[in-house]
């Protein structure tokens, strides 16, 4: 069903309004109420396993009982409100209220958004979707999806715990410059034709509402409709990269990486960065891995650029991502960042070891 498919029924045909946001608000507290309790179901999961919940098959258990819900949750709660958005402003609407902010103005815009967002790299996804889906600047929807994991409140506070205010705000800056630039970059190549058929499809397709004034019925079938399409299509891809993700949260161990990082060659920032890109966590899951790391000598810019890496360009992410961007398309996400990345880690290691 495609979301123009919500004007080929009258606002008065069905259940009233009334009835339709009563159920929406119901869905939405059932939403709440069961997000709330994913970190219970995960250590009950592992319980009812058997297993150790200390043991690395323990901790990737329950690392996959909990981001699997979570994500699929925030995906279709995402999905929904960027449907019911779009019954307000079609894709052609969108770029117009862009149109004078595509470099530069709506790179920034996009970065400072994503600051305030708490998504780690694949929850930050089903967000890039739905501003594609909606019109918004490819450009731009990167710049977004760059800094939303990479640079956020938990990744701030770690840094001025460990290093000081000085260090977190210059990761601030560069990593805003990151977003940004790449952003930017990405949407000066003009490569919205490496989108998937059928994301390019949604991105393309206006919503075609009736004339006159939309029903509050109308926008919620929009949210629906969305949520058939997108989630419909990307869920299996999310499991898998979730299901990445957990086994090598469980597994890949701390010391080997502060041996490698610890050494004091030229190759080090590469090296976390190519370590890092195949892992997955968020900022706060990072966080033993970077202490462990800092206390056994590891250089700062080598520590930063292995954390900008596992948070920004992380292998379940280019999973996910796959579903949507082109081999071609992920390959120039991963060489713009990583770029970006590999300069910032030269740089601290210049300036703070």
């Amino acid at each position: 069903m495609s979301l123009g498919s919500l004007t080929d029924r009258a606002p008065e045909a069905g259940p009233s309004t009334a009835k339709w946001t009563g159920w929406t608000v119901i869905a939405l507290i059932a939403w709440g109420a069961v997000y709330s309790q994913l970190i219970p179901f995960s250590t009950w999961v592992v319980e009812t396993t058997g297993v150790d919940p200390n043991s690395h098959f323990g901790e990737a258990i329950s690392f996959f009982a909990y981001d699997t819900p979570k994500v699929l949750m925030l995906l279709t709660l995402v999905v929904f409100g960027m449907g019911v958005v779009r019954s307000f402003f079609s894709p052609e609407k969108t770029r117009a209220l862009l149109a004078g902010k595509r470099e530069g103005v709506g790179n920034v815009m996009a970065a400072s958004l994503g600051i305030v967002t708490p998504f780690c790299s694949c929850s930050a996804v089903p967000m890039f979707i739905g501003f594609v889906s909606a019109g918004v600047p490819l450009g731009v929807t990167f710049s977004f999806l760059i800094a939303a994991p990479m640079v956020n409140e938990v990744a701030l506070g770690l840094l001025f715990a460990l290093v000081g205010w000085k260090v977190a705000l210059t990761y601030l800056a560069f990593g805003l410059v990151i977003a940004i630039v790449a952003g930017w970059v990405i949407g000066r190549l003009h490569l919205e034709h490496w989108l998937e058929e059928w994301v390019r499809n949604i991105r393309a397709g206006a919503v075609d509402l009736p004339s006159g004034q939309v029903s509050v019925v109308d926008r919620i079938k929009a949210g629906i409709d969305a949520i058939k399409e997108i989630v419909g299509k990307v869920w299996p891809w999310i499991i898998a990269g979730i299901a990445v993700g957990a086994f090598i949260h469980g597994y890949v161990p701390a010391e080997l990486l502060a041996t490698i990082m610890g050494r004091d060659a030229w190759w080090s920032v590469p090296a976390a960065v190519l370590i890092g890109i195949p892992m997955y966590s968020n900022a706060a899951g990072i966080i033993p891995v970077i202490e462990a790391l800092i206390t056994k000598g590891a250089a700062l810019g080598t520590v930063l650029a292995f954390m900008m890496s596992v948070i920004a360009l992380s292998l379940p992410e280019m999973i996910i991502l796959r579903k949507v961007l082109s081999v071609k398309m992920i390959a120039v996400f991963i060489g713009v960042v990583g770029t970006g990345i590999l300069a910032v880690g030269l740089l601290f290691n210049a300036l703070f070891s």
